[in-house]
């Protein structure tokens, strides 16, 4: 523990970090909050099926933008984007193979489409990976630190 912090409640003990994405998805203002909830759910079980992304790492913030603050091409390597252009930023810790990045790629823009009407030309996927050296979960801790 870190020196003059307290103990929480439900702190817990981890070691061995599995290193999870975490997600900023960006879209226009006005989707219902059920709306949002599928997304997320899409996300997750494609990341999970397609990323190798154990269950239960979830981690997503969701990002309304008004219209005004939302500037993009809308023919960039697309046929045509529209007000719907949803950005899903993955920021993952663990790389990833080429296979499996077009693979969640193209199952998270089918489902969006299949399921939420969501056309694959408004759907624009970034992926990163950094370090455990770049990440800290909790306690002030950085993630390649071993926490007993």
């Amino acid at each position: 523990m870190l020196a003059g912090l307290q103990q929480c409640p439900h702190s817990v003990v981890w070691k061995g970090i599995k290193q999870m994405p975490f997600t900023r998805i960006t879209l226009r203002q006005g989707y219902s909050d059920t709306q949002i909830a599928q997304i997320s759910t899409i996300l997750q079980q494609s990341l999970e099926e397609e990323f190798a992304v154990p269950p239960g790492d979830l981690f997503q913030v969701f990002d309304e933008v008004p219209a005004g603050q939302r500037v993009f091409d809308r023919f960039y390597k697309s046929g045509g984007r529209s007000d719907n252009f949803i950005q899903f930023h993955i920021l993952a810790g663990k790389p990833r193979t080429n296979e499996q990045k077009q693979n969640l790629c193209r199952i998270l823009s089918q489902r969006l489409h299949s399921k939420l009407d969501i056309c694959p030309d408004d759907v624009m996927v970034m992926i990163q990976f950094n370090t455990a050296d770049e990440w800290s979960f909790s306690q002030g801790r950085m993630a390649s630190e071993d926490i007993v």
